[in-house]
């Protein structure tokens, strides 16, 4: 929803778009495999601003999800909307009050409405500023539950998510995406996994020369903290003992 974050506080403008957009969710990291958790993955966004209303979107995702044989088994809603929102399912299904259902892009913060089917978080519908629609369901999380796809291997998963990055154009570093995909190719290598680029080996080299200084320098600093080790030389602790 990057694109269209200018969009939401222009009183000015109207509009709805539909979309699937690529997405990688590093907060998903060590949970990747477990069926409901792909790390990158594809989301399928509906955004209207000052145009749709909250019923209309319920609806529309109600009828969608009827379509393909997705129909939740029940929604949440913050404590705070339950009154104003939850009519808005005329009954239809289980309306649960969670007190989670509150969403934040760092700059704005709204209230949500999360549907789940086999207690899996299927997708949600954001209402910002109260006058928007920002809605997002999981294709692949879509798919396994409808067509009983088993999930990838976390191994697949994560050469999955490198291989797309590094097709977008970046290289491995210590700020913003350079990072993240430094991070990435850390945790395959680490996992025992396998990737056919250089920025792979590349990897596995400096990770070797982390690992014997690690190994040398560990009776020296035997109370050090986690956090000292990575500030000061760069060493993921929970890395080294997941070698060990």
């Amino acid at each position: 929803m990057q694109q269209y974050k200018p969009l939401f506080p222009d009183a000015a403008f109207k509009g709805t778009f539909a979309n699937i957009q690529s997405c990688l969710r590093l907060g998903d990291l060590d949970e990747i495999g477990d069926g409901t958790h792909f790390l990158h993955f594809d989301m399928i966004g509906l955004f209207s601003f000052r145009q749709m209303t909250l019923e209309e979107a319920i609806d529309f995702w109600l009828d969608f999800l009827a379509g393909i044989g997705a129909w939740p088994d029940h929604v949440t809603i913050h404590p705070d909307r339950m009154a104003d929102w939850a009519p808005l399912y005329r009954g239809r299904l289980p309306v649960v009050p969670d007190p989670e259902c509150l969403w934040s892009d760092g700059t704005m913060r709204s209230y949500c409405t999360e549907f789940y089917k086999q207690g899996v978080e299927i997708g949600n519908i954001v209402n910002p500023l109260g006058s928007c629609i920002d809605a997002g369901f999981g294709l692949e999380r879509l798919d396994m539950l409808i067509n009983g796809t088993p999930p990838a291997a976390p191994q697949a998963i994560l050469q999955d998510a490198i291989s797309t990055i590094i097709a977008s154009g970046y290289r491995p570093g210590n700020k913003e995406q350079g990072y993240v995909l430094r991070k990435l190719l850390r945790r395959l290598a680490v996992m025992g996994g396998a990737l056919d680029h250089p920025f792979f080996q590349e990897e596995l080299i400096r990770q070797q020369r982390l690992q014997e200084r690690y190994v040398r320098l560990k009776p020296k600093h035997p109370d050090k903290p986690a956090q000292w080790w990575f500030d000061t030389h760069g060493i993921d602790i929970t890395d080294m003992e997941r070698r060990d």
